[in-house]
């Protein structure tokens, strides 16, 4: 082994490397983004913070004094629903993985097990929930903590709190089930991605995409292809996965226009956002470093593996301007939940937002690049 041999082709990898700038920034910078970005999310992860809606039936103070003990505990921010409006459908509407119903008579209840000493007497808190929700389950468990504490500081007596679940669907879901489909809308993602950016960057570094310019082919045609490749590799993807879900957990997930929908969004609005970075990305090295600046944060804050309510408030607000999350919700409405005015709505945001996307891609693709 030569150790100068060693040297010289090592200070010649550091020295291009320190002239790719875009490399040197995504390498350096991404992951200490990440670092800060995860960290503001799970740095107080003994220390739990949910939103919790109340809906109290009873609007008295006695079943008011559960609203404020749920509060006093640090770990739920509650949201009050009007007695007057459906807890199943409020839960629908608005997204809510949890509503807790107080019913009504509960100071009635208070006063017989209380006063009267009442063994017999009791009163059910109704957990309305979204078992499709990976975050909901901790909930109820702080709640029944929450509940057995209570019990325990009353009597010695039979429980007075108990509880009861309801869930928000006609049909029991799995995690699984809610997962898969984001996990579909990651992969198409992926793939149009680094697909586009690898591919073009390359061939625009080696002079390729200008030498296109003296053939037949016109650029609408190259895009068009380009496109066609990716839907085709989507495709063959989703089914791979759908088929393995399907023989191995025994998912049951609705098939319909809206899946093949939602793949083509995904892919114009990656290969779109691909079609960009291109431009952007001078040297192939950096390609992959620039693709996952924008994948990873878009694969992590969408929503893809955990609920967005366990991330800060601000972090929330970031994910709802991320495509993705589109793309994940309405392949959720249309395939688990079988909402087709949920899935119709976010089509049309992710619809618009990949036509800008593509139609920029487009605009900043030249015959002329390349060296």
């Amino acid at each position: 082994m030569n150790l100068r041999v060693v040297y010289a082709s090592l200070v010649v990898s550091l020295k291009s490397f320190y002239r790719e700038k875009t490399a040197m920034f995504f390498t350096m910078t991404f992951p200490i983004l990440l670092i800060l970005v995860f960290g503001s999310i799970f740095m107080d992860d003994d220390k739990l913070h949910f939103t919790l809606c109340v809906q109290d039936l009873d609007q008295t103070e006695t079943s008011a004094e559960i609203t404020e003990a749920l509060a006093l505990t640090g770990t739920f921010n509650i949201t009050r629903v009007e007695p007057t409006i459906d807890a199943t459908q409020y839960a629908k509407n608005n997204k809510t993985n949890l509503v807790l119903v107080i019913p009504k008579d509960y100071e009635k209840s208070y006063t017989q097990y209380l006063q009267f000493d009442d063994p017999n007497a009791f009163v059910t808190l109704t957990y309305v929930y979204d078992p499709s929700s990976s975050s909901v389950v901790t909930k109820m468990q702080i709640l029944n903590m929450v509940f057995a504490k209570m019990n325990q500081g009353l009597s010695a007596k039979p429980p007075f709190i108990r509880t009861a679940q309801k869930s928000i669907h006609t049909r029991k879901y799995r995690f699984i089930e809610f997962f898969i489909p984001g996990i579909i809308a990651m992969a198409v993602m992926t793939e149009s991605l680094f697909g586009t950016v690898n591919v073009n960057t390359e061939l625009r570094q080696k002079g390729i995409i200008r030498k296109l310019s003296t053939t037949p082919i016109t650029r609408a045609d190259w895009i068009l292809s380009n496109i066609l490749h990716q839907f085709i590799l989507a495709v063959i993807s989703t089914t791979l996965m759908l088929l393995v879900s399907y023989a191995v957990f025994d998912v049951h997930l609705q098939i319909t226009a809206w899946l093949p929908i939602f793949i083509v969004l995904d892919v114009f609005m990656f290969v779109g956002i691909g079609m960009i970075l291109t431009r952007i990305v001078k040297e192939a090295q950096s390609a992959s470093a620039a693709a996952n600046a924008i994948l990873f944060p878009m694969m992590f804050l969408s929503g893809s593996f955990f609920p967005l309510e366990m991330m800060p408030d601000f972090l929330q607000a970031f994910a709802r301007v991320l495509p993705l999350y589109y793309i994940n919700e309405g392949l959720r409405a249309s395939m688990l939940f079988r909402d087709n005015a949920a899935a119709l709505s976010y089509a049309a945001i992710i619809g618009t937002i990949a036509a800008i996307v593509f139609i920029l891609g487009i605009a900043v693709t030249r015959w002329e690049e390349g060296r």
